[in-house]
């Protein structure tokens, strides 16, 4: 009897045990779906505020350019956004002008190699540290033929020899990332070129109003670094409002400034945002195209 009373105490503690266990894996259960959907929600009000943040940046860039066609590091569309509260979290931002940086797309013009912009990207590397050979294989990349650049070319033979095996693009670079498919372009050398170089979906001239002191000086045939970075000192107190001003302004000793490589207005600008909804950070990136006075077309957007 003493047993089966034993037995009976032991049961009802092992059911009271698995209730209570029962009871508290719900209660997480319930915790966890409603974390989860709080963070929903709170990813719907970061993308909500990015999309926003994008149409803010549109508008500020349409309204510049019927202000004017001459862009420059002194107007409101250079202003980095500070961490801007909004309703349960914060937002920030900015736009760079893409026109500053030296074009990777712009060494094939019409299908051919550009001498101008290999001379101008040649000049480039050597400042990096780089060797000049990056610039024939990045030709070979992007133009159609198969003809191997010389020097450091490469098309579609050395590519499929590698493991895994793939072949030349034979077209534009989308983004710069696309340059670490690339022979020659390894890590080292992608963090030496990223603060100089973009890729644009056509060939663009470098502005000259918010190029780096590294664009500039490869841009212009015996300019030197130190010389450029004086430039951009005289360009912090007054912007270039053409190019003939911009030549009144160069070293008597610089090269000739070739106008189909330079220009004082920008058309493609970057636009990069972060927000914060409590737990939740979501970033972007987005190209965008500005014709004219027309809206600004998005070229592409890309969560960071």
């Amino acid at each position: 009897m003493k047993r089966q009373c034993g037995m009976a105490v032991i049961t009802a503690i092992l059911v009271v045990a698995l209730a209570a266990s029962a009871a508290a894996f719900m209660a997480w259960q319930q915790q966890l779906w409603v974390r989860q959907v709080q963070n929903l929600n709170e990813q719907a009000q970061a993308r909500a505020v990015a999309v926003a943040a994008l149409q803010w940046a549109r508008s500020i860039l349409a309204q510049d350019a019927r202000d004017g066609s001459v862009d420059h590091a002194g107007e409101p569309w250079a202003a980095a956004l500070a961490p801007l509260p909004v309703e349960g979290g914060e937002l920030s931002g900015r736009i760079g002008d893409q026109q500053g940086l030296f074009n990777l797309n712009s060494l094939v013009r019409g299908g051919r190699a550009s001498a101008a912009d290999l001379a101008a990207f040649g000049r480039l590397l050597a400042q990096l540290g780089l060797p000049a050979e990056l610039a024939g294989a990045l030709v070979d990349w992007i133009d159609p033929d198969s003809d191997t650049t010389y020097p450091g070319g490469a098309e579609d033979p050395q590519y499929l020899s590698l493991d895994p095996a793939y072949r030349a693009a034979n077209r534009a670079l989308t983004t710069v990332d696309g340059l670490a498919r690339i022979t020659g372009y390894d890590e080292a050398a992608l963090a030496r070129l990223r603060p100089f170089v973009t890729a644009l979906p056509q060939p663009t001239p470098v502005n000259v109003n918010t190029a780096p002191a590294e664009v500039l000086a490869a841009m212009i045939p015996d300019l030197s670094l130190d010389q450029a970075r004086a430039l951009l000192e005289s360009r912090a107190s007054r912007h270039f409002r053409d190019l003939e001003e911009f030549r009144t302004r160069l070293p008597p000793t610089a090269g000739p400034v070739n106008d189909t490589l330079l220009g004082v207005g920008s058309r493609y600008f970057l636009v990069t945002g972060h927000a914060r909804f409590g737990r939740v950070r979501s970033g972007f990136e987005a190209l965008l195209e500005r014709e004219t006075t027309a809206w600004p077309r998005l070229v592409w957007q890309r969560n960071i």
